[in-house]
């Protein structure tokens, strides 16, 4: 049991105070508190465009009063709950304030993203890929031609790097077992007012979809490589990073041009030390195809405790 008391609320508080100032311009949605790195072990907050979404895998002991003191310490609208529990995936509870039946707006960098508490155990943005969707936008910016930039998101979910990538400039294909998360992407290029009918959503297995690109000779400039730690799909009946995830860079690879970027992730909680890297370069490897930049990428400065998030510009 987790009791959420003066001494915590104090903690919170200060946990605000450092990171509020560090924000990038044009963004609401951040972690506020992350577990023993901000001196609450087994506590996780997120600010979701100022409502509160309070996370624990033990049960949550509070008083009315003292959420009401929270929302007032920290300017918040809302404060829901959520148990992290990985084999009862349930939406986030109501605790207090004003109920969010509806999506609402969260902003990252001047981007707008819908979040919605209703909609299962994902709100629809993960804010651990802060950073990395800012570089994405950023190199097709960059890219010479950036008009005919390509880029491939697999693993989709509601589409956050190929909304980027397009606000960049890129032609995006976003592919997702989910045709709900390919239309919450849809929805989220509308949002920010993009045709989001100038792109592709795709429904259907990752690795299926690769094969097929491979002999069409399909190619795009840059590839997000950022699957969920375990899946089902249809090629591969169940997909684990542990053990899948080199055989993934390696049809990536097939579909990327000379010269293209990989921006490969993965929650690394169950991986041995620099597994992860390994599989990568096994899968550069086998395609036949040489590494010509490597980029080990930090996590965002709201996360400060367990550096669980890999990622690898390569």
């Amino acid at each position: 049991m987790l009791h959420l008391d003066s001494h915590i609320l104090k903690i919170i508080q200060a946990a605000q105070a450092r990171r509020v100032g560090k924000l990038p311009l044009g963004t609401d949605c951040y972690r506020l508190v992350d577990s023993s790195a901000d001196g609450c072990p087994g506590l996780w907050i997120d600010d979701l465009a100022g409502r509160l979404l309070i996370q624990t895998r033990a049960d949550l002991s509070l008083f009315p009063e003292l959420l009401a003191k929270l929302a007032d310490q920290l300017g918040v609208k809302s404060i829901y709950h959520k148990r992290l529990d990985q084999n009862q995936k349930q939406s986030p509870v109501y605790l207090w304030g004003q109920k969010q039946e509806q999506p609402f707006v969260g902003l990252e960098n001047t981007v707008q993203y819908y979040l919605d508490f209703n909609s299962g155990y994902s709100q629809g943005l993960f804010l651990d890929q802060r950073d990395n969707r800012k570089r994405v936008q950023e190199s097709v910016k960059s890219a010479p031609g950036a008009a005919e930039f390509k880029v491939l998101n697999l693993f989709a979910y509601t589409g956050g790097f190929s909304l980027v990538a397009a606000l960049g400039g890129a032609v995006t294909t976003s592919i997702d077992l989910s045709p709900v998360y390919l239309d919450w992407g849809k929805r989220n290029f509308q949002l920010n007012g993009l045709d989001s009918h100038v792109h592709y959503f795709v429904k259907g297995d990752v690795f299926d979809w690769l094969q097929a690109f491979a002999k069409k000779s399909y190619a795009w400039q840059g590839i997000i490589i950022d699957p969920p730690t375990f899946s089902r799909g249809s090629t591969k009946k169940v997909f684990r990073v542990e053990t899948d995830y080199t055989e993934l860079v390696r049809l990536a690879c097939q579909v990327l041009d000379p010269g293209g970027w990989l921006l490969c992730c993965a929650n690394t909680v169950s991986l041995r030390d620099n597994q992860l890297e390994e599989q990568i370069q096994a899968g550069v490897q086998q395609s036949g195809r040489q590494i010509k930049s490597w980029q080990d990428l930090p996590m965002p400065f709201d996360f400060v405790d367990k550096q669980y998030l890999k990622s690898f510009w390569v």
